[in-house]
């Protein structure tokens, strides 16, 4: 009994490599968030972790491979505190607007979110979102 060789399979199609910028998609997404909340430059480098003026600008032309990895953890916690404040508030000028409001819960003391994470510590940031995530029935 002699056994046929078995089908070969087709090797599977190659397409182009799909080229992946995480850093960029961050840096883009973090300015967007920016500009809907209203941020000026000052702020926004703050919130950023106070980037050399050149870096912060070369970072905003979208001229960025690598940042340091504080920098995207503060950006991870912005975009969660964004999403947080979208899914709280289903108006969006709304939810874009809180962050400018003063707020008499214990973690602000009165300020505003967007006043306690211009603090400068990442831990600041931590605070908004472990707040809104709260809120959220998440925390």
């Amino acid at each position: 009994m002699s056994s046929a060789p078995a089908p070969r399979r087709p090797e599977p199609a190659r397409s182009e490599p799909v080229r992946r910028d995480p850093v960029g998609a961050a840096l883009r997404t973090f300015f967007r968030l920016s500009a809907a909340w209203g941020l000026d430059t000052r702020q926004e480098m703050a919130l950023l972790g106070q980037p050399g003026r050149s870096t912060f600008f070369r970072w905003k032309r979208g001229d960025a491979r690598v940042v340091p990895g504080d920098v995207l953890e503060r950006i991870s916690y912005l975009l969660g505190i964004y999403k947080a404040l979208h899914i709280l508030f289903p108006d969006p000028a709304q939810a874009d607007a809180w962050v400018r409001r003063p707020n008499a819960a214990p973690a602000f003391g009165g300020a505003s979110a967007l006043e306690r994470m211009l603090a400068g510590q990442v831990s600041d940031l931590y605070v908004v979102r472990q707040y809104l995530d709260a809120q959220r029935g998440w925390g």
